[in-house]
Formats: C-alpha cells, structure tokens, sequence
C-alpha cells in the first residue's frame, strides 16, 4: 500500500520543483510546513528531525441497524432492549446514563430505561447535559458521577451528551487530575491518559458528530470565551450503537447542522496535511496523536460519507420526514468519524469554535435552549468557502477531487481555479440548505475579527493539520471571507 497517493504526490511535486526548500528563499505555500535549512552546526534541520512515519486506526465497536436498540423475542413476544442486554452481559452494578433535558423525553432515552429495567440493571439518570458543553457543564456532570459512582457509562443523545460522558468518565477515573491536565495544549497541558477508562456505550440521536467513534470530546471554555477540547484513543466508547430509528424526531434545522458537520468532517481530513507531513514522530506510541494527518485508511471512509452527505442532506431538506436519506446520514456520520477520528480536521472546526464561543445573543432556529448558540454544524459550515479557497494551493488534486463529488465538471478546470472552484460548489450548497448568511449573521461585524482571530490561534489540535498553515493575518482574510456567504 502506497503512503501518499500518487495526485497528492504530483501535485507537491509541481509546488515545490525547481524550489529551494529554505523558507528565507521560497514564496510557496509548501514553506509554510518545512524548518528552517540550517542548524547551528551547519546540518539540515529535516536531517535532524525525524518526521512522523506511521499512523494508527482506531475506532469503537459498531453496532448498527434499524431497530438495533431492541430485539424482538421468539419466546416471549415482548420487546427487549439489546443495551439493556449489553450492560447485563458486562455485569454492570452502577450505570449512569446521560442525556440532555430534551432527549430525556423522546423514545430513543425511554427505549434505553425500559431496556436497562427490564434486564435487572440498576441505573442512574444524569439529565443535565448542556448543548453545546462547557467547562461548567462538565464539572456538573464529573461531580455527579463521582457522587454516585459508575461502572458502565451510557450515553444517549447528539455529540454533547456523548461528549459530557466521555469527560465524566475521564476525571472519575482520574480523581487527582486537575481539569486542565488532559485539556489539549496551548490551554491546558494536554497530558497522555495511560489509564484504562470505565466502559461506555453511546447512542447517537443525531447524525452529526460520529463521536460514538472517536476519543475526542470538546466544550466551551468560557473563561476564554473559546472551544477546545480533550483528544485521547482512551476516551473511545467501547460501543457505538447506531439506530436510524433514533434519530427520526430531529427537527429539521438540527438535521441540518448535524449533517454540515458530517460533510466537513469528511472534506477537512480528506484535505488535512499528510501524516508522514506531520512531524516530528513521537518518542514513544502513547504520545502519537489521535489526530494524524489524511491517510490511505481514513480517505477511503472520508469520501465515502462526503458522498453520502452530498446525496443525501439536501433530500432531508426537501423533505424532513425521508427515513431513507436519515438513514443514510446516520451511516455517513459513523463513516466520517472514523476517518476523522484518525485524520483529524483543521480550518473550518478550528475557525468555528470562537464563532460559537464568542456568540452573544443569536439563538439558532428550531434549537430549544436557554442559552445562545450558534450549533457546532453551523459555525463549521459558515467559513468554508473562505477555508478552501486558502487551502487549495497546497493540494489542488484533492480539492478539485472534492468539488467533482458535489457535482462539479472538473475536465478542463485548471489546478491554479481549485480553490475558487471548490468555494463555489460549497457555497451554492449551503446557500440551497438555507444557512444563515454568513458570521455577520451571528452578530459578528469586522471589529470583532481580531477577536475571533485570537479564539482561533490556540486551536493547534486541529489548525497545525492545514494543508497551508494559517497565521493571524491569513485568519483575518478568511474571517473577512466569511462576513457574507449570499
């Protein structure tokens, strides 16, 4: 199996031929991700460095299917619930499941309690979960396990009420840990987790984040008025249980934004810098990161579900009620998670975090909080034909790949219109989903730039992976780029 594939490989190849590779003489894009030429002694800083040479897949188990969440018994006629039977199998004693005020009312949640009671599974019900979490939110939810004790997380709902199960787990495990111990570098110290966490089961009731499949969980941090988050393989669910059925009573902007996520998910780690790129290579395995760079494995599960969403998404907008075009999404967010759940994502996910964390009063449609919020799809979605436009340069290949998936005729487009073709193919689908136009939308007005610019800086998780590393003056342009989408 070839490491790179030969398009990305062309493609450096004509950026860089002819070039000095010392950043003091290049005017390429390609300068931006290379050392300097010489050390003190004289010797090629790439010389010194050993560059990454490997990258890791990992993922949860999967369990997916219509009706997945309960089985229908020959021998009883009654319906009984397959998670109740997983807990039952694993002999939990203490389960916690954890849901948001919303869901905690809606069948996918009653499914699960009438599953965990009728296999004998004692359970507490923690119902608190914050959309869109925050540091606070998390402090809530890891006292209150700490308080009644677990053995088995279970966690029902969109990506925050996985997420908000993933750190309670995480720090009832770790009693000792400061909050800011795991919390990815520059904002917190990023420390390795070498513990075996508590298992935990997620259900998705929305088809969005994948994160039943990855060791990623992100929050608000509002102190910073900025989002970050914690990413560690350790943090996997041991199970994924993944039930169209489960996501039938999503309103349609939710659908919306949880789909934009899946989408960008997909097209960021199918872009994301090369993870024999993305150097150096760890001293020890437990230090490699969960995010790696775009890879031969994660491609082929990221194009798989851009495709799906291009598909599908806009039948869902049609008509919010197509079980099958659901049913499909929920598919392709589990697909797109474990491709970005080893890739990574950049730009657009780094860029969104201050848009969301800095929002002040606007309060997306259909969103039932007492809270603003600009959903996590949303504020991914919003810069993107701003992002690709910045990143194409790196790897035109890739991206006119991707413009031909939402339909582009890419035959006779020149590498050096990639990127604007790329922006216009994305831009004409937002536009047709009736995303809101642009972050002067949200409130945002070009004095507030400097601030969503300064939001986006520390989020070196998920920006170091640009094809075209971004300083503040490059975010400022694309920020500007993103004022207006109409």
């Amino acid at each position: 199996m070839k490491s790179v594939p030969r398009s990305r490989v062309a493609s450096l190849m004509r950026l860089t031929q002819g070039a000095c590779t010392c950043p003091a003489h290049m005017g390429g894009v390609i300068s931006r991700h290379l050392p300097s030429c010489k050390s003190g002694s004289g010797k090629s800083m790439a010389s010194q460095i050993q560059n990454e040479y490997a990258f890791e897949m990992a993922s949860s188990n999967i369990r997916y299917g219509e009706g997945v969440t309960r089985q229908v018994s020959i021998i009883t006629t009654f319906i009984l619930k397959e998670v109740g039977m997983d807990a039952r199998n694993m002999k939990a004693k203490k389960v916690i499941v954890y849901t948001d005020s919303n869901i905690a009312k809606l069948h996918p949640m009653k499914t699960v309690i009438q599953s965990l009671e009728d296999n004998n599974v004692p359970y507490t019900v923690y119902d608190k979960v914050r959309a869109e979490p925050s540091d606070k939110s998390f402090k809530d939810a890891i006292e209150f396990t700490r308080k009644n004790g677990c053995d088995l997380f279970i966690a029902v709902g969109g990506g925050s009420s996985i997420d908000t199960a993933k750190a309670a787990n995480l720090y009832y495990n770790h009693p000792e840990a400061d909050f800011l111990d795991f919390v990815n570098a520059p904002i917190g110290k990023g420390m390795p987790i070498e513990k075996t966490l508590t298992p935990l089961i997620a259900i998705p009731t929305t088809a969005g984040t994948g994160s039943e499949t990855t060791g990623a969980t992100i929050f608000d941090f509002k102190d910073l008025k900025v989002k970050t988050g914690i990413a560690n393989r350790a943090l996997k669910p041991i199970l994924g249980i993944v039930d169209p059925l489960n996501i039938r009573t999503a309103p349609l902007q939710v659908q919306i934004a949880s789909g934009l996520d899946v989408l960008f998910h997909s097209i960021e780690s199918y872009t994301a810098i090369p993870y024999n790129m993305r150097g150096p290579a760890p001293k020890n395995p437990l230090e490699r990161p969960a995010y790696q760079g775009s890879n031969p494995i994660s491609d082929v599960w990221s194009t798989r579900a851009l495709k799906m969403t291009i598909d599908s998404l806009p039948q869902i907008k049609i008509d919010p009620g197509n079980t099958k075009a659901q049913s499909q999404m929920i598919l392709a967010a589990t697909y797109a998670g474990i491709g970005f759940g080893n890739a990574g994502v950049h730009l657009c996910h780094g860029m969104s975090y201050p848009i969301s964390g800095l929002n002040k009063s606007y309060i997306h449609p259909q969103y039932n909080t007492d809270h603003p919020i600009v959903p996590h799809g949303i504020s991914v979605a919003i810069t993107a034909p701003s992002v690709f436009k910045f990143t194409s340069s790196m790897d035109p290949v890739r991206h006119l790949e991707v413009a031909k998936a939402f339909g582009v005729d890419i035959s006779n487009v020149k590498l050096s219109d990639a990127g604007e073709v790329l922006s216009d193919a994305i831009k004409k689908f937002l536009i047709n989903l009736g995303l809101p136009d642009g972050i002067s939308a949200f409130g945002y007005t070009h004095s507030d730039i400097p601030a969503l610019v300064e939001g986006t800086l520390p989020q070196h998780r998920v920006t170091k992976l640009s094809p075209v590393q971004a300083g503040a003056e490059d975010l400022s342009r694309i920020f500007e780029g993103s004022m207006k989408l109409y």
